[in-house]
């Protein structure tokens, strides 16, 4: 595993994702500028509603580019050597049916699923439940997290 390389991988997503943002912002500030939304009467909201579409569009666009920075810092810092679990980690888990799962503890954009070298790599922050009871960890360590009706139990494969 090159966390290197996997780390360029997620930064291109999330440029990808970040021009999306851009391209979304643009059309709903096209929008409530467009001559069409001017309210014909007190009533009418629909160019009040597309301006705060527009605001919230903004507000994603630079919430993509806090997380293009962040994971740009954690690419100059990077480490393949084993250690113990830390934001920047990839995580290989198994549980207790033997399914694997891929997880890199990431600084920001939670949830986000990639594809990486035939695997799905989910990315997982530190304040998800998963990410706190991975930090400090290493290989061969178990974890358990409650859910609903049932506890999960997790081993720590590996650990980059």
């Amino acid at each position: 595993m090159n966390k290197r390389d996997l780390l360029q991988h997620i930064i291109k997503q999330l440029e990808a994702v970040h021009q999306n943002a851009i391209a979304a912002a643009e059309r709903a500030h096209s929008s409530a500028t467009d001559k069409e939304n001017v309210a014909e009467n007190k009533y009418d909201t629909l160019g009040l509603e597309a301006a705060y579409l527009a605001e919230g569009q903004s507000r994603r666009v630079a919430e993509c580019e806090e997380e293009l920075k962040a994971f740009q810092r954690l690419l100059g810092s990077v480490k393949d050597e084993p250690e113990e679990i830390k934001i920047g980690s990839f995580v290989t888990l198994e549980d207790e049916q033997g399914v694997v799962k891929n997880i890199f503890l990431a600084v920001c954009a939670g949830g986000l699923k990639i594809n990486y070298q035939s695997k799905e790599v989910m990315l997982v922050t530190a304040s998800a439940p998963l990410g706190k009871a991975l930090l400090g960890l290493g290989i061969d360590d178990e974890i358990t997290l409650k859910h609903v009706d049932e506890d999960k139990h997790y081993q720590v494969l590996d650990c980059v």
